[in-house]
């Protein structure tokens, strides 16, 4: 069994910055961030594979986020940079069983509580 942590959301101005962690418990795959804004479906926003050779953005986020991962701490990151009031969400870590790349939600086994995002105009 594996249990995640997001931890770093918070209220930011737009073209703000802010670093997203996930602190994990057991052994983890790829790992991945997703959000999700009320009233919509939860979506991708980056992923990266075991050993963090591999990573993918949504189209939206490319040259603004950057998805890492530390695996002796067991930490997921993502730095958010040049935030927009339309990112404003829950995001969301999640971890899968295969160390390969993952991007879409149901090739993920495990998933965190949520932390919240908040990009103000």
């Amino acid at each position: 069994q594996v249990h995640l942590l997001e931890s770093g959301g918070g209220l930011v101005q737009a073209g703000g910055s802010l670093r997203l962690s996930c602190a994990a418990s057991g052994r983890t795959g790829a790992m991945g961030w997703f959000r999700q804004a009320p009233g919509k479906e939860r979506e991708f926003v980056a992923a990266i594979s075991w050993s963090g050779s591999d990573t993918n953005y949504a189209d939206s986020v490319k040259g603004r986020f950057t998805i890492s991962r530390d695996n002796v701490k067991n930490t997921l990151y993502l730095q958010m940079n040049s935030l927009k009031p339309e990112e404003t969400a829950g995001y969301y870590c999640a971890a899968a069983s295969d160390r390969r790349l993952q991007i879409t939600t149901w090739q993920y086994d495990y998933w965190g509580q949520g932390t919240q995002v908040t990009v103000a105009s």
